[in-house]
């Protein structure tokens, strides 16, 4: 494994800063505890740049704190060198997902863009609802969601026959 290149991951959002920084907060946590930190490379980006330097929401933060993760991190936008960049990039939603496949006309990174929920195997659910306009309850479905699929995702690139096995 010495010299491999990482396995790397870009989580996207609209705004970077509810659903694709809780995906990034939580991956990262759960690869360390795997033991998989220094396999994989894992980052978060918004379909738009309003947001771009901003850290998390402090509601999504807050959300978060109170389940044990170390909160980091600022927005950004994707950007078409972020297709290259990575081996596999999770949209929030469709529309995200439409969003990133619009910086590739040509479909040949469509392969590996994918719907973040496309790995939840606890929940039953085919996008990550934003939650920044509701309540509380947003927040922790997006945390639920999210914890769901990447541990999904972990298992699913750890098995026999996937980039980390």
């Amino acid at each position: 494994m010495v010299g491999m290149d990482p396995f790397r991951i870009l989580f996207v959002c609209m705004g970077n800063i509810c659903r694709s920084p809780a995906a990034d907060i939580i991956c990262r946590k759960l690869a360390d505890d795997a033991g998989l930190g220094s396999r994989i490379e894992i980052d978060s980006a918004g379909t738009i740049g309003y947001h771009a330097g901003h850290p998390p929401d402090r509601r999504m933060s807050a959300t978060l704190a109170a389940r044990g993760y170390s909160i980091d991190g600022s927005a950004r936008q994707v950007r078409r060198r972020d297709l290259d960049l990575h081996d596999l990039i999770l949209c929030a939603d469709r529309d995200n997902l439409t969003d990133v496949r619009s910086l590739d006309p040509g479909g040949a990174a469509h392969g590996k863009i994918r719907l973040i929920t496309d790995y939840c195997r606890e929940h039953e659910a085919d996008n990550v609802p934003d939650p920044y306009y509701g309540g509380q309850d947003g927040f922790d479905e997006v945390a639920d969601l999210v914890e769901d699929a990447c541990a999904g995702l972990l298992d699913e690139l750890t098995r026999p026959g996937g980039p980390l096995a």
